[in-house]
């Protein structure tokens, strides 16, 4: 029995969010237990991480966003897919088919204005007991870290890209 789901948040202005996220994800999955990750923001690039769930029948991934939304052309898109995921991680904690829902970025969808605090709350409260969630993303919310069971912010002190070092596939990506 797997008890009481949890609630954990990756935040902070550091690298690893989803990494870490990530980790977590190949752990449940290598104990059998049903994942689903949505990806707000990000867009379609190729990264190891998503790479390496395509393997494992037992991770579902789904993807949704055009990049960083201070990008945009038309800031409706960025809108409009962020509700779009919000909608698809609500219908993915109702179903009650899963262990553990993964919202990557869903902290910039927040804070972008593009979901509420208190839709975020309300599935905390409505999620089946057994789910767990893992929230990422920069500038989480005081009362989303207030709902967590666990919050890690990760910090910066030292990273190679800011010193011109381009990023390497399979460390950063």
């Amino acid at each position: 029995m797997l008890g009481r789901g949890r609630i954990l948040v990756n935040t902070g202005s550091g690298k690893g969010k989803t990494t870490a996220a990530f980790g977590t994800v190949f752990r449940a999955a290598g104990h059998g237990q049903a994942v689903a990750v949505v990806q707000f923001i990000k867009g379609e690039w190729s990264c190891g991480e998503i790479r390496a769930a395509e393997r494992f029948p037992n991770i579902q991934v789904t993807r949704i966003g055009a990049g960083y939304t201070w990008l945009a052309d038309d800031p409706e898109v960025p809108r409009s897919l962020a509700r779009e995921a919000w909608d698809k991680c609500c219908e993915l904690a109702a179903s009650n088919e899963f262990d553990l829902l993964v919202m990557d970025e869903l902290n910039c969808a927040v804070a972008e204005g593009f979901v509420s605090v208190d839709e975020v709350l309300r599935l905390f409260e409505a999620k089946p007991a057994r789910l767990s969630v893992i929230i990422t993303g920069r500038d989480a919310k005081a009362e989303i870290i207030a709902a967590a069971d666990t919050v890690t912010e990760m910090h910066c002190v030292k990273h190679a890209f800011y010193c011109g070092v381009p990023a390497r596939r399979g460390i950063e990506y």
